[in-house]
C-alpha cells in the first residue's frame, strides 16, 4: 500500500521563499570591505538573490554548471548560496587560504565556469589567472567605487552585474538529488578531494541542524557563523538559520579579529555562534585583556578541532557562555555528532558537564555511527574499547568527484559494506557520547600500546601557563615512538619542561606521558585552523629524545 501524501522535492530555493513570506523584516547584518555594517532584510535578500539568479542567466550559465567563490561571510556570498544552487547550478566555495596552487587545482578539477571573488582576494585570481583554464569570467564582489584596477578583460563588478537585472525569477523545480554544491576536502595528503552535496542532502541537513538539541536556532535567536562559509557551508549555518527566520550576522574578513567580534555580539546581540577553537581562543584573549564581556551570547558552537578544557570552563565558569563540541567531516555535509544533554543529567555539577562538553558529543538524527578493530569487527558502546569511527546516512558522500563511485574501491571512500571511514580513533560512552581519541595517523603506538595525541594535547592545555600544544610521536629505539609535546606558553608564563612534565603525570597514564616537551613561538595550522601535524611530523623529522 502506498501512502497518499504529496511528493514535493526538497529544494535549496524552498528554504528561501519560506523566509521571505514568513520572516520578511528579519536583519541580515555584515562587514564588508565596501560597508563596515551592511544591513537589510530577508525580502531585501530574496530579491537580490532573484536578481543575481537572471545575471547568471544573463552571463551564460547553464543548468549543472559549478560556479565558484572565493568570499568571506557576508550577504552578497549568501546571495550566490541560494541564487546558484536554486537555479540549478553548483556552488562551489573554496578556500581562499589554502595554497595558490592548490586554489588553482581545485577550481580546474572542478571546471568552474565563473568565479565569484571578494575584493580581498582577487589578488590570488590575478596572480593564477594564466592557469584558470575554463572560466570565462570574474566577478568582483564589490561595488564599483571599490572596484580593484586590473589588466585583466573578464572582470565584472558584482554591483553592477545585479543593477542591470530585475528581481523577477521562477525558481526551477528538478531532482531534489541533484548537485547544489561542491567543497574540496583540505588535500593534506595528497590532492583535494571534491565533496559533492545534493539539495535533498541539504535541506535534511539543515532540518536536524536546527533541531533544539544541535543549533537550536529559532526566530528569536541571533546566529552570527564565524565559521567560514567556504569551510563545509559554514557548517549548515546558513540554510538552518534562513530557514527558522533567525537574524544573521555575518563578519566578513574580521573571522578572527577578537575586537570586531565582540563589537558584533555586544552590538547586535548575538546569541549563538560557532567557530573552531583558535577563533574561540582569539575573543578570549580580547575579553581577558580589555575587561569586556559578552552577556548576550548564550551559545558557543565549536569543531573542526579538539577544543581545549580550558575554552570551554572559560566561556562556563566566567561568561555563562554553554560550549556545545560537535564532529564532523566535510564528507558529511559536516554535522555528526554534538553536545546534547538529558533530562537525567540535570543534577550533574558543573565540572561534570564541563567533562561531557569536551567530548564531541551524541550522533544526531540520520548519523550512524559505529567503531571497529583491525579486522572490521564492530566494538562495544562502554567507554573503554577504541577503534576506527565509521559513519553512513542521507548527508554523508559516497565518493568524490571525478574518482571512483563504486565502494570498496581505494579512491572512494566507501566500504564495500557502505561505510566511511572517517579517518578518525573513537570511544563510544554507554550514554551514548563519542570521544574522538586521535586521527588514525596521529594516534601515537609506543610499546605496543596506542597513545592519543589529543589526550595529552588536552592536558597541556588544561594548564593555565599553557596557551596551546600539539603532541606527535616520534622515534625511540626502546619503544618504536613516544611522545613529543610541542607548547606555546600564556604571555608572560615562566613555566619550564620539568614543571609541565611533572604537571601531566597527574593528568595522564603513564605511557601518555610525553618523554620531553619544546616550547615554540607558534604552532602550524591548516587552511580551517586544525593543528597541521604533518607539518610537525616534517619539521621534527629528525628530532631526537635525551638520553635517559
Amino acid at each position: 500500500m502506498q501512502a497518499l501524501m504529496m511528493n514535493s522535492q526538497l529544494m535549496i530555493s524552498s528554504i528561501l521563499k519560506h523566509a521571505e513570506k514568513a520572516f520578511p523584516t528579519q536583519e541580515i547584518v555584515s562587514v564588508t570591505v565596501d560597508n563596515p555594517l551592511h544591513r537589510y532584510t530577508y525580502k531585501d535578500f530574496g530579491a537580490r538573490s532573484r536578481k543575481l539568479a537572471n545575471a547568471l542567466t544573463t552571463l551564460g550559465a547553464k543548468f549543472g554548471d559549478r560556479i565558484g567563490t572565493l568570499a568571506w561571510n557576508d550577504y552578497r556570498h549568501l546571495e550566490l548560496y541560494y541564487a546558484v544552487s536554486g537555479s540549478g547550478m553548483v556552488c562551489h566555495t573554496i578556500n581562499p587560504k589554502l595554497f595558490p596552487e592548490q586554489v588553482a587545482y581545485i577550481i580546474n578539477h572542478a571546471e568552474d565556469k565563473f568565479i565569484f571573488v571578494d575584493v580581498l582576494v582577487f589578488p590570488l585570481i590575478e596572480a593564477l589567472k594564466d592557469h584558470l583554464k575554463k572560466v570565462e569570467k570574474i566577478i568582483v564582489m564589490t561595488s564599483p567605487a571599490a572596484m580593484p584596477e586590473t589588466s585583466m578583460d573578464n572582470v565584472v563588478c558584482y554591483e553592477t552585474l545585479l543593477e542591470a537585472e530585475n528581481d523577477s525569477f521562477e525558481w526551477p523545480e528538478f531532482d531534489e538529488n541533484t548537485a547544489s554544491g561542491m567543497c574540496y576536502t583540505s588535500g593534506t595528503t595528497g590532492n583535494p578531494k571534491g565533496v559533492v552535496y545534493s539539495h535533498r542532502s541539504t535541506i535534511l541537513h539543515a532540518l536536524v541542524g536546527a533541531l533544539p538539541d544541535s543549533t537550536g536556532a529559532r526566530a528569536e535567536e541571533v546566529c552570527m557563523p564565524i565559521v567560514p562559509m567556504f569551510h563545509v557551508n559554514a557548517w549548515g549555518v546558513p540554510y538552518a538559520s534562513i530557514m527558522v527566520g533567525s537574524k544573521l550576522v555575518m563578519p566578513g574578513p574580521k573571522l578572527a579579529d577578537g575586537e570586531t567580534l565582540h563589537k558584533l555580539i555586544e552590538g547586535e546581540q548575538v546569541t549563538y555562534s560557532s567557530g573552531v577553537p583558535t577563533i574561540w581562543m582569539a575573543l578570549l584573549d580580547y575579553l581577558n585583556k580589555t575587561g569586556k564581556r559578552v552577556n548576550s551570547l548564550k551559545t558557543a558552537g565549536t569543531g573542526g578541532a579538539a577544543c581545549p578544557i580550558g575554552i570551554i570552563e572559560t566561556f562556563n565558569k566566567k561568561y555563562g557562555t554553554t560550549v556545545k563540541q560537535g564532529w564532523g567531516m566535510t564528507e558529511m555535509s559536516p554535522l555528526g555528532t554534538i553536545y546534547s544533554p538529558t533530562a537525567e543529567m540535570a543534577d550533574y555539577t558543573q565540572e561534570q558537564l564541563i567533562g561531557l562538553q569536551a567530548k564531541q558529543g551524541r550522533c544526531v538524527f540520520g548519523v550512524e555511527l559505529k567503531i571497529v578493530d583491525e579486522d572490521n569487527n564492530e566494538l562495544p558502546w562502554d567507554g573503554v574499547a577504541f577503534g576506527a569511527l565509521k559513519v553512513r546516512g542521507p548527508w554523508i558522500a559516497s565518493g568524490y568527484y571525478g574518482m571512483s563511485q563504486t565502494p570498496g574501491d581505494n579512491d572512494c571512500p566507501v566500504d564495500s559494506d557502505g561505510w566511511l571511514n572517517t579517518g578518525d580513533v573513537a570511544m563510544i560512552h554507554p550514554n551514548g557520547f563519542m570521544q574522538i581519541t586521535d586521527r588514525t595517523k596521529d594516534v601515537i603506538k609506543t610499546g605496543g600500546e596506542w597513545v592519543s595525541s589529543i589526550d595529552i594535547e588536552n592536558a597541556a592545555a588544561s594548564h593555565t601557563d599553557i596557551a596551546e600544544a600539539a603532541a606527535i610521536g616520534r622515534y625511540h629505539p626502546k619503544w618504536t615512538e613516544r611522545p613529543l609535546l610541542i607548547a606555546i606558553k600564556q604571555p608572560g608564563a615562566n613555566i619550564d619542561k620539568d614543571a609541565l612534565m611533572a604537571f601531566l603525570k597527574d593528568k595522564l597514564h603513564k605511557w601518555a606521558v610525553p618523554d620531553d616537551v619544546v616550547f615554540v613561538e607558534e604552532l602550524p595550522h591548516t587552511a580551517t585552523g586544525k593543528l597541521n601535524k604533518l607539518a610537525l611530523r616534517e619539521k621534527f623529522k629528525d628530532y631526537e629524545f635525551p638520553a635517559a
